[in-house]
């Protein structure tokens, strides 16, 4: 993998983007580009499927650097996330060295704590040196780890180190690409958000929506993804349990599609909406007259839309 030089400005921020198909808003391209450029890590928060994760992705791609993702979830300790110690195989090599006669008990402790017996997890494999320049390191979901968990990322986010009693401290070279995401079941504390640059990122709006579907599902009719874009958007508005994000909206037309559907039908709504919702409340509040009602409201909307050019 080659890796490419960073953005120099907020619209080479928006271009890198757009290559691998993500559409940014220009403040969410803005805070990217300073925190490639200042080398701090970025917390992004929003709802599940909005395009958090994606990000951290199409920025490994474009830039042409390893991603090393770390899913977060409760009870992710030290040994999951950062390093453990290959007890099996240090068992073996004492074993080995007492066949041997080795009696020499502290040059046997130095022997078993070398670097290779050392398990490295995502966070320490993020610290080290990479050819193809520092990897992007996705620290997905950080609300479902544990406030101890987060509270251990302090000295990561700070000074990009890790102590390990038995060998030292691990420093990187050159800082990661760091990006974090919380879909906000819980709130992270301000002493880790401090060490970062902040964006809530939200449901795009309908144009921008719109864009987005043209080029994730490019072989739905026009008609089919307006009247898809209307009715998500539609449902935004209502007091659901989970609304659906861009994920369950390109799910859904590319669902549609598989059926053969030129433009949407109260029946073929009622028989997806497990593509588009994921609540059984959610879904029977929206099954039937509710469904039409919506789909009459969107193509009553797009016929006295004005006609593009």
């Amino acid at each position: 993998m080659t890796a490419s030089a960073l953005p120099t400005s907020v619209d080479a921020m928006i271009e890198l983007l757009s290559s691998r198909g993500y559409l940014a808003e220009r403040s969410l391209a803005t805070v990217t580009y300073l925190s490639l450029r200042m080398g701090r890590p970025l917390f992004l928060e929003g709802e599940a499927g909005v395009g958090k994760t994606e990000i951290a992705k199409v920025l490994s791609a474009a830039l042409g650097r390893r991603l090393i993702r770390l899913q977060c979830y409760e009870g992710l300790d030290v040994a999951s996330a950062v390093y453990e110690w290959n007890s099996a195989a240090q068992m073996i090599a004492i074993r080995l060295a007492e066949a041997a006669g080795d009696t020499d008990r502290e040059q046997l402790s130095s022997d078993i704590f070398a670097e290779r017996y050392l398990i490295k997890r995502p966070l320490l494999q993020a610290l080290e040196p990479d050819v193809a320049g520092s990897p992007v390191l996705l620290i997905d979901e950080l609300d479902r780890a544990d406030e101890a968990f987060e509270a251990y990322l302090l000295e990561i986010l700070s000074d990009f180190q890790v102590t390990i009693p038995e060998l030292g401290t691990v420093k990187a070279p050159h800082p990661p690409i760091v990006i974090v995401t919380s879909n906000r079941t819980r709130e992270i504390h301000d002493a880790l958000k401090r060490r970062c640059f902040y964006y809530w990122v939200d449901y795009p709006n309908a144009e921008r929506e719109l864009e987005i579907l043209k080029r994730k599902a490019p072989s739905a009719s026009a008609a089919l993804s307006r009247e898809v874009v209307g009715f998500v958007q539609r449902l935004r508005k209502m007091d659901l349990f989970k609304l659906p994000g861009i994920a369950e909206t390109i799910d859904w037309t590319e669902a549609l599609m598989q059926l053969d559907a030129l433009e949407l039908a109260p029946d073929v709504i009622n028989d997806t909406l497990g593509v588009l919702l994921k609540y059984q409340d959610d879904i029977a509040r929206i099954q039937g007259s509710e469904a039409a009602k919506l789909l009459d409201q969107v193509k009553a909307e797009i016929a006295s839309a004005p006609r593009e050019t």
